[in-house]
């Protein structure tokens, strides 16, 4: 169809992608108008659709008599050739993969779009981990008139769903039937259908099973649940987020049995899918604004000069002062990990306390170890919650906040419990934390989005900073915060902060630590 040009926006100063139409040159004139007619369709569609896992389309301009594309630039690869570069892709992230293309999926049907096209090559895996649903050029949008011939099926063969191969009109679980193709892809390192031959395919996306998953581990139901032949029998859009959400978290979802056959009871028919906004809860705190949810007041005590609180004051101790719950807290917090490591032990008066017996991972009776690694303990913490930690990280307490540290608190994780949190979305909750932390320097937002974990509103917030010359832990800084609000309305938040340097491997331990966690 065409090729992709990094361009520089002369006007806006910013860095762009450019689709050029290159098949156009290359086709009659009657499918030369087609061809233009898609890559409308294409700019229309996009435009239509406003959600952060979706590419951002700037314009479409006309140039040497073909549409050229105008697009955000997406930094990165396809999921199709990381399962090219690696052969396979880690069921749990595969998982988070697919709910984050889920959620552009329910944002396009809520606007009318049905994208036709979900594969491994239209879905973009971010340097930032973002995840990107991509390439609308045979998007069916509401109310337009279609642009495919009479008895013409567009799309890539290997992840049609069976209704579009046998000339059904396509719904919303059509693109569900795509993205459980994709995610058999991801795992298992190839198409569920593929045969020798186009027509072969069709005929076993009609007619066949595909071979069990055998490297899928939680998400193995998820995606035996999209892949039903019959799209009645497919989980709706809510159930398929729930679903991956628990799989994401390295959980196989129970929800996803009911869908999956067995041999004596046949499985049961749920209606089409029905798809809405995904209602924006989420959000998350900065380095140290994870914050001291509910906690009464606190005193900052500086272990290093040359830091500032969020509300511009000098350092000075923060006085006692009557606050809003949550905020004024968080704010100290905020204050004192903007400080460092140093800063943030001293603000916290921490002890070493190694917070309860500790079981590995592979030891621990019912405890999924999938995701996480062998050698990691379970920490019961006296609190009355518990998670999982590599060994050697200690506990560090003052009131209602926590910290799990390595290394003294140049790394370490913070978990806060609030349980009578003022915001009602963890998402507006984050924003209002961020407002704190855009004087710091070289502040950068890398991404704060709502999203669900384990299937309760919640928000994720990734960002970075320079901690100064004065300051005990100085250089450059990365955080990362996941709130939520528990089924008993407890609002729960994990922030975890680190140097950049090393932050890979920094921000897998995260996820691991999510895996892990429990309330109770």
């Amino acid at each position: 169809m065409g090729r992709v040009w990094r361009a520089q926006d002369e006007v806006l100063h910013r860095t762009v992608a450019v689709k050029e139409l290159t098949a156009a040159q290359f086709v009659q004139e009657a499918d030369r108008a087609v061809l233009f007619a898609r890559t409308q369709t294409e700019a229309r569609a996009a435009a239509r659709i406003n959600h952060p896992a979706v590419v951002t389309v700037h314009d479409v301009i006309q140039y040497d008599d073909r549409p050229w594309i105008v697009m955000e630039l997406v930094e990165g690869c396809s999921l199709a050739d990381a399962v090219k570069d690696r052969g396979r892709v880690d069921p749990v992230e595969a998982a988070r993969i697919g709910l984050w293309t889920l959620k552009a999926l329910r944002a396009a049907h809520t606007a009318g779009v049905l994208h036709r096209d979900v594969k491994p090559g239209n879905v973009l895996l971010a340097d930032d981990r973002r995840i990107l649903l991509t390439d609308f050029g045979i998007a069916a949008i509401e109310g337009d008139s279609t642009i495919t011939r009479t008895g013409e099926v567009v799309g890539s063969v290997d992840y049609l769903a069976p209704e579009r191969v046998s000339g059904a009109n396509p719904g919303p679980a059509s693109d569900l039937w795509a993205l459980g193709a994709t995610l058999y892809t991801a795992v298992e390192g190839t198409s569920p259908f593929r045969r020798t031959s186009p027509l072969g395919t069709m005929q076993a996306v009609v007619t066949e099973e595909p071979s069990p998953p055998a490297h899928a581990g939680p998400l193995a139901p998820v995606i035996e649940a999209l892949l039903r032949k019959d799209p009645a029998a497919r989980p709706t859009a809510e159930e398929a987020e729930s679903m991956l959400a628990e799989a994401a978290e390295g959980r196989r979802p129970t929800e996803a049995q009911a869908y999956v056959p067995t041999q004596v009871h046949p499985a049961r028919a749920h209606p089409a899918a029905s798809y809405g906004r995904t209602t924006p809860y989420g959000s998350t705190a900065p380095h140290g604004a994870a914050t001291s949810h509910g906690a009464g007041p606190v005193t900052a005590v500086q272990g290093s000069g040359g830091g500032h609180d969020v509300h511009g004051r000098g350092p000075a101790a923060a006085p006692a002062a009557p606050r809003r719950r949550g905020l004024a807290v968080a704010a100290l917090v905020v204050a004192a990990a903007l400080l460092g490591g140093g800063g943030v032990l001293g603000f916290l008066h921490l002890t070493g306390d190694g917070g309860g017996q500790g079981q590995s991972a592979s030891e621990e009776a019912g405890e999924p170890a999938r995701g996480i690694p062998a050698d990691w303990v379970r920490v019961n913490d006296p609190d009355g919650f518990s998670l999982m930690l590599p060994k050697g990280w200690k506990r560090q307490a003052n009131g209602s906040q926590v910290d799990y540290t390595p290394d003294g608190g140049r790394r370490f994780l913070r978990i806060g419990v609030d349980k009578s949190p003022d915001f009602d979305s963890p998402y507006t909750h984050q924003l209002d934390l961020e407002k704190g932390l855009r004087k710091y320097q070289d502040y950068r937002r890398l991404h704060l989005d709502a999203n669900t974990f384990r299937s309760r509103h919640g928000a994720l917030w990734e960002f970075s900073w320079t901690a100064g010359a004065n300051d005990t832990t100085r250089g450059p800084r990365r955080a990362i915060e996941q709130i939520y609000i528990s089924k008993d309305g407890v609002e729960y938040a994990l922030y975890l902060s680190a140097p950049a340097e090393g932050w890979d491997k920094t921000r897998q331990q995260f996820d691991s630590m999510l895996r892990g966690w429990r309330e109770r």
